[in-house]
C-alpha cells in the first residue's frame, strides 16, 4: 500500500468531519455495550462518554454486565447503569429466552434514562440495542467496531443485522471497506465513516479520559510489543514463528504480548516447540499499556483481520516504529508505510520475520519512523473524531441537518 493511496483514503474520512462541533442544545445520549471491560471498542465509548460529560451534555452509558465489571474509569457526570443481563446460553430455547430478557431489560433502562438518542457498539449488541430503543420510542445510532466480512456472527444474527440495520437512524463503521459492504442493504446517506480518536497514552488528556493511571515499568535489553486479545484474529501465532525465524533478535531482542485470551496455553506451547519461550512474555492485562509501550523499540501489528487497531494508533502516539499486516481492514487506513510505519502481508511469516529483522539492526530507522508516526494523533484527533460523532447525533435528533458525503 503506497503513502499515497493511504492518504486518500484518509482524506475522504476527512471530508466528512468538520472543523467544529456544531452548536446548539445539548442532547441526552445512552450509550449501550455488553460490557465495558478491557477492549478497543470499550475503551473507545469509554472515551466517547467522557468528552460529552466533560462538554455538557447528559450521558447514560448502559451496559448488559453489572457495573463492577468495569476496565474503564468515567467522568463523574457519565450516569452508569449495569443491567445484569450478561451470560452465556445453554441451546437455542435458552438463548432465545435469554435475549428476550435482555431486551426487556435494555428497553425498560432506556425508558427510565429517557435519552434524545441510543448509540450502541458492536453486533450483535448493536442489534438488541435497535429493538429495545425502538421499542422505546428512541432513534438508535449502531456502530460495527471490526470487519463484518470477516468476524462471523452465529446465527440468526447475520441475518437480523441484515434485517434491522435499515431501521437504525444511523449507522457508523470505521473504514472506507465496512461502508461498501453495508451499501448493499442501507441507503448510502445513512452510513458515516468515523474511524477511532487517537490520543497519546502518556497524556494527561488520555489518562483523564480513559481512567488510566502510569506505572513505572521495567525496561528490557531490546524489546519488541503487540497488544490484543490473545485469538487467532490477532495472529500472535503468525508472531511468534516470525520472531522465533528473525536472526536479528539474538541475543538481546525479547517479545512481550499484552492482553488476555484463549489462546494462551497454545501460543505457549508454540514458544517452547520453536525455543522461544523463554524470550516470549505473557503478562496478561495490563492496567497501563503505556508503561510497557514507553520502553519498547517496536511494536508488531500481525491480525488476519480488524476494525480501527487501537493498540497500533496508540504505539505510534507513543512514537514507536510499528510493522503492521495489511488486512482488512484498518491499518493502511492509519499506516503510511514506509513514512511512519511498515505494512506487510497477512498470514506471511518470512515476510514479517524480514521486516522485524530490517528494523532490528537499523536503530536510525526505527528513529525515523517513530517520529512521524505522533503524527496519527493530528490525523485522528480526538477533537475531530467526536465532531464528526456530533454532527451525526445532532442529525438524528434533528438539531441540524444531515452531515454531506462527497
Amino acid at each position: 500500500m503506497s503513502a499515497s493511496a493511504t492518504d486518500t483514503r484518509v482524506t475522504a474520512w476527512r471530508r466528512l468531519a468538520p472543523d467544529a462541533a456544531p452548536r446548539g442544545v445539548s442532547p441526552h445520549a445512552a450509550l449501550v455495550i455488553s460490557s465495558l471491560g478491557a477492549g478497543g471498542a470499550e475503551r473507545v465509548m469509554s472515551m466517547m462518554a467522557n468528552h460529552w460529560a466533560e462538554r455538557g451534555w447528559r450521558v447514560t452509558l448502559i451496559t448488559l454486565d453489572v457495573v463492577s465489571g468495569d476496565f474503564f474509569a468515567l467522568h463523574p457526570g457519565v450516569e452508569r447503569v449495569g443491567i445484569d443481563a450478561l451470560g452465556e446460553s445453554v441451546g437455542a430455547w435458552e438463548a432465545l429466552r435469554s435475549n428476550a430478557r435482555r431486551i426487556a431489560r435494555l428497553r425498560s433502562a432506556i425508558r427510565t434514562a429517557r435519552p434524545d438518542v441510543v448509540i450502541g457498539f458492536t453486533a450483535p449488541m448493536t442489534v438488541v440495542a435497535i429493538i429495545a430503543a425502538r421499542a422505546a420510542g428512541v432513534p438508535v445510532i449502531v456502530s460495527e467496531r471490526i470487519d463484518p466480512t470477516r468476524h462471523t456472527l452465529p446465527a440468526p444474527w447475520p441475518a437480523l443485522r441484515r434485517l434491522l440495520y435499515p431501521r437504525a437512524a444511523a449507522v457508523v463503521v470505521q473504514t472506507p471497506e465496512v461502508r461498501q459492504w453495508t451499501l448493499p442493504f442501507l441507503r448510502p446517506e445513512r452510513v458515516h465513516v468515523i474511524p477511532n480518536p487517537v490520543v497519546r497514552s502518556d497524556s494527561d488528556e488520555w489518562r483523564a479520559r480513559v481512567g488510566l493511571t502510569m506505572a513505572p515499568g521495567d525496561r528490557a535489553v531490546r524489546q519488541v510489543v503487540a497488544m490484543g486479545r490473545l485469538d487467532p484474529q490477532k495472529g500472535f501465532d503468525v508472531l511468534i514463528r516470525a520472531f522465533a525465524a528473525c536472526p536479528a533478535r539474538r541475543p538481546d531482542w525479547r517479545l512481550t504480548i499484552l492482553g488476555e485470551g484463549p489462546e494462551r496455553e497454545g501460543l505457549q506451547t508454540l514458544a517452547r516447540t520453536l525455543g522461544v519461550a523463554e524470550v516470549l512474555s505473557l503478562p496478561g492485562r495490563v492496567a497501563a499499556p503505556a508503561a510497557v509501550l514507553r520502553h519498547a523499540e517496536l511494536f508488531v501489528l500481525s491480525s488476519r483481520y480488524e476494525g480501527f487497531p487501537n493498540a497500533l494508533a496508540e504505539a505510534m502516539a507513543d512514537g514507536l516504529p510499528v510493522i503492521a499486516t495489511d488486512c482488512p481492514s484498518g491499518p493502511s487506513l492509519i499506516v503510511r508505510h514506509n513514512v511512519d510505519g511498515v505494512l506487510v502481508p497477512p498470514e506471511n511469516v518470512a515476510a514479517l520475520a524480514d521486516a522485524m529483522a530490517a528494523l532490528m539492526q537499523d536503530p536510525a530507522r526505527r528513529s525515523a519512523l517513530g517520529a512521524r508516526a505522533r503524527e496519527v494523533t493530528e490525523r485522528f484527533s480526538l477533537d475531530r473524531a467526536m465532531a464528526t460523532w456530533e454532527t451525526v447525533v445532532r442529525h438524528v435528533v434533528g438539531v441540524t441537518p444531515a452531515p454531506r458525503h462527497r
